[in-house]
C-alpha cells in the first residue's frame, strides 16, 4: 500500500517538474524570438542587459549620423536680414 502510495506521489512531481519544464523552456523560446522586441515588456522583466545594449546602440547611430548629416539652415527672408548701418544710409 505505502508503494503505491509513494508511487502515485513520485508520478504526481514528476509530471509537475515536466509542466514547469516546458513552460520554462516555451517561455524563453517565445520571449526571445517575439517579446524582447517590445520595450515595455523589458522594462516590465527588468532585462538591463538588452536595454543597456539598446541605448548604446542607439547613441552609437546618434553619434554615426550626427556627423553625416550636416544641419540645415533657412536662408533667412529679407525681413530677417540685418541691414548693415553704412548700407542703410
Amino acid at each position: 500500500m505505502w508503494q503505491s502510495v509513494g508511487l502515485t506521489f513520485l508520478v504526481f512531481v514528476a509530471t509537475l517538474i515536466c509542466v514547469l519544464l516546458f513552460m520554462l523552456c516555451g517561455w524563453y523560446v517565445v520571449w526571445h524570438l517575439f517579446l524582447s522586441k517590445f520595450k515595455f515588456l523589458r522594462e516590465l522583466v527588468c532585462d538591463s542587459g538588452s536595454l543597456q545594449s539598446d541605448s548604446e546602440s542607439s547613441e552609437s547611430v546618434a553619434e554615426s549620423e550626427s556627423p553625416s548629416t550636416p544641419q540645415r539652415t533657412r536662408p533667412k527672408t529679407a525681413r530677417q536680414r540685418r541691414v548693415p548701418a553704412d548700407e542703410a544710409t
